[in-house]
């Protein structure tokens, strides 16, 4: 679907969208926002622009010269954003094309950064005075909603290093996946900070008219300097918790073995006595004996309890 948006003297409004036809609205907005755009929706953008809309394919590109770069059309720019989907983060491609007197944002599915953008504008909380400060704002939101992805990552691994490090009944293989759930996010967080750097940088290249706009976008850059900090931090914390994690399964593991290894031992000098008096031989005095028996079964257990002495006597157990 299509979103319009309109700006006069600072304020942003979005414009109800006619039923037919869509071309006098279409070239009449600041901001037109191609939300899984129709095939005719499509078609009326594409006779905006002269040119042809990029597919999927086209807008996922990773190469520089494929995600920024200028044309008749206007400045592209194809930045990642954070997407949120059956309770994992991940990444999706919006397509920005930046003119004059418009900006158009072509994306699929549902993104958090477009949908608290949309309730800013509603409520009069965006100011804005031309399409190129609107794609500035627009990456300041991003920005923002990417720290406050870094602080929901960090309040999660401070659960996790409880469960981990100090609560003695929790279960370490959840604190493993939970662990590898949180490495995943942090990494696509760092991503789209990297993408955030690269089309900053690009901007600010063609934004060189608008030395306010200069100012935002390093300011910008420096918030995502820090940011970029901070994933490497809970990279290392991550790193240790799920090395410590694997360590304490590792211990759990040890003392079971510990206990098998103990039980073989223990078990063993009954299982020879055993083992010679189940022989088949013809001539065993022990056969004959009276209480052959009983001093059989108490020889196997002194058999036993010793072992189990020396090892309680030396500590080991």
């Amino acid at each position: 679907m299509l979103r319009l948006f309109s700006i006069h003297n600072g304020a942003i409004k979005e414009q109800a969208l006619p039923e037919a036809p869509l071309k006098h609205a279409v070239e009449g907005a600041s901001w037109i926002d191609a939300h899984d755009p129709s095939d005719e929706e499509r078609q009326e953008l594409q006779l905006l622009l002269h040119a042809e809309l990029p597919e999927s394919d086209d807008v996922e590109e990773i190469e520089f010269s494929a995600r920024y770069f200028t044309d008749t059309t206007g400045i592209h720019v194809r930045s990642l954003f954070l997407a949120l989907s059956d309770g994992r983060h991940d990444t999706a491609t919006v397509a920005f094309i930046l003119q004059d007197d418009r900006l158009i944002t072509l994306r699929e599915g549902s993104l958090a950064d477009f949908r608290l953008l949309r309730m800013r504008i509603r409520r009069g909380q965006i100011y804005v005075h031309s399409p190129q400060d609107l794609v500035i704002t627009i990456f300041e939101q991003k920005v923002e909603n990417l720290a406050d992805a870094l602080e929901d990552i960090h309040r999660k691994l401070e659960d996790v290093s409880y469960l981990v490090l100090e609560d003695m009944d929790s279960d370490l293989e959840h604190a493993i996946d939970q662990l590898a759930k949180l490495e995943d996010s942090n990494g696509k967080i760092r991503l789209c900070l990297m993408d955030t750097q690269r089309s900053i940088a690009f901007l600010q290249r063609h934004l060189r008219k608008h030395p306010d706009l200069q100012e935002n976008a390093r300011e910008i850059m420096r918030d995502v300097d820090t940011l970029m900090s901070h994933t490497t931090f809970l990279f290392d914390k991550i790193n240790f918790l799920m090395d410590s994690t694997q360590g304490f399964i590792n211990i759990e593991q040890n003392k079971i073995i510990k206990i098998f290894s103990i039980a073989a031992v223990v078990f063993l000098p009954p299982t020879l006595v055993a083992s010679v008096y189940g022989m088949n031989f013809q001539y065993m005095p022990e056969l004959q004996l009276r209480l052959g028996y009983p001093g059989a079964l108490i020889l196997m257990l002194l058999a036993g309890i010793a072992p189990y002495w020396i090892f309680k006597r030396k500590g080991w157990l």
